[in-house]
């Protein structure tokens, strides 16, 4: 792993991306987004997650987080979301997803038949006040740029409505500074 995609700074903030394995769409339903948003909850209330924003799209999560341990919050929660993906996908019936999982997945993962997330989260530290407002702006603007929305604050699966519309979410942290 190149040095740049660690966490150095325990306290620190930084930009993440949890990418689906192949970048296969899974997050095409309010079921299966809101298993991701209710997992960042849960490390934000018992984990000591700060989120400071968030975009969910059909293959990926960026979040701006900091957390006294990241890199163990993050495996916590790409593990505990990767069951609960694979649960809903074997109630609903999605073997073709399934199948995709378990083919894609990397030979060395012999503890699960299926992999569900990219190995990874290529944290990024903002060092400065400019680095954080330009990936706000991007993961702000990722479902605008992707043609999903016309405006930033109408993707409902991102932090960029609550701050448009002054609501107190749950998924809101301290400022960044």
């Amino acid at each position: 792993m190149r040095s740049r995609y660690r966490v150095h700074e325990a306290h620190a903030v930084y930009f993440i991306t949890s990418t689906v394995i192949a970048w296969f769409p899974v997050f095409t339903t309010a079921t299966r987004c809101d298993i991701l948003i209710q997992s960042l909850e849960y490390c934000r209330s018992q984990k000591g997650l700060k989120i400071y924003a968030w975009v969910i799209l059909d293959n990926h999560l960026h979040a701006i987080v900091s957390a006294p341990d990241l890199p163990r919050v993050i495996a916590d929660f790409k593990r505990h979301t990767a069951q609960r993906l694979l649960d809903q996908l074997e109630a609903e019936k999605s073997d073709w997803l399934l199948n995709q999982f378990s083919y894609f997945r990397a030979k060395h993962k012999m503890e699960s038949k299926h992999q569900v997330w990219q190995e990874g989260a290529h944290p990024q530290e903002m060092s400065n006040d400019e680095m954080m407002l330009q990936k706000l702006e991007y993961i702000q603007n990722n479902p605008v740029k992707r043609g999903l929305v016309a405006a930033a604050e109408h993707w409902r699966y991102s932090s960029a409505h609550e701050s448009c519309v002054g609501s107190q979410s749950v998924m809101k942290s301290d400022s960044w500074q």
